[in-house]
């Protein structure tokens, strides 16, 4: 082979080589763009489809017990965790309270995804605990503390779990109700709780009244995936222990009022208030634990039409 057929061989060699090299290089570039893309790119809300549980505060545990397991009927999962459904439960624990404590520790709702939830809740700058990872029940959950100050958990159940292994059991036919269909707390600022609820997380307004035609006292915020709702209880000044135990409630949903009602009474229960249809229209009934917490009964549809605001059902 002579110099210049050599020359032209090299020359080859070496346009092919950098050919190689700039495709590469195409390539690489390509996969740097794409992934940058893919992080600046926003983070979707999972689901959010419901309260999956409320834990409350006792003086007298044993007292919760009876009241929550004997009077209500709820099955316990552990001593002081009563099982509602295979997705719900009232959660107790053992304080030291004086009046001045709120009874209501923590409200959890279920979502599909805890990780990407509390990735979501950072991208809008909400501030969020830097990872996630099994909790004392085997699922995955996480806190927020809310504008106003209450701790807010979200629970991704997990195969294996303290709850997964016992979907299916538990449940008895002496269960005052088979749902919690919502929880509330006192609010005293609606437009920071509603950026953090209605604006970030994505509950909407269901009903709103109030003692008034034109006042807003309860308003309902449904969950964005599910039927239950967070009530805001709103505009308190300088609550009692009482009003307290009010407002911080739980309220779960027999389908019949009145037939749960004759239950509490022939289980020996004395609820100091009867059976009445509130403002937004539906049957109600409201208990009393023996730390003054409020544990309403209340028929999840209306029978009547709601006052100041109409409900809006999906």
């Amino acid at each position: 082979m002579g110099i210049d057929s050599q020359f032209y061989v090299n020359r080859g060699h070496i346009l092919g080589a950098m050919k190689r090299r700039t495709w590469f290089l195409a390539i690489f570039v390509a996969m740097v763009a794409a992934l940058i893309a893919l992080a600046q790119s926003p983070v979707k809300r999972p689901a959010i489809t419901g309260v999956a549980h409320v834990a409350l505060k006792a003086n007298d545990a044993d007292a919760a017990v009876k009241f929550y397991g004997q009077d209500l009927g709820f099955q316990q999962l552990t001593p002081l965790q009563f099982k509602v459904n295979d997705h719900q439960y009232i959660v107790i624990t053992r304080e030291t309270l004086t009046d001045a404590d709120d009874r209501l520790s923590h409200i959890a709702f279920e979502t599909a995804n805890a990780k990407q939830l509390r990735d979501y809740l950072a991208s809008k700058g909400v501030k969020a605990p830097a990872s996630v990872g099994p909790d004392q029940d085997g699922n995955v959950s996480f806190f927020i503390t809310d504008p106003e100050g209450h701790q807010v958990e979200f629970v991704e159940y997990r195969k294996g779990s303290r709850q997964s292994r016992q979907f299916g059991k538990f449940f008895g036919d002496t269960r005052i109700s088979e749902r919690i269909i919502h929880a509330g707390f006192l609010v005293s600022d609606r437009a920071a709780e509603d950026a953090l609820y209605k604006d970030v997380l994505g509950f909407d307004v269901m009903w709103h009244g109030g003692k008034t035609e034109t006042s807003d006292d309860w308003i309902d915020m449904r969950v964005p995936d599910g039927d239950d709702w967070l009530e805001y209880m709103c505009y308190v000044k300088n609550p009692s222990a009482k009003t307290r135990g009010v407002m911080n409630h739980l309220a779960l949903g027999p389908s019949s009022v009145e037939t749960a009602y004759n239950r509490l009474l022939e289980r020996g229960a004395t609820p100091a208030e009867k059976p009445k249809i509130g403002r937004d229209g539906k049957w109600q009934l409201n208990l009393y634990d023996a730390d003054l917490t409020r544990a309403e009964l209340m028929e999840p549809k209306p029978v009547q039409t709601p006052c100041c605001s109409a409900f809006r059902s999906r």
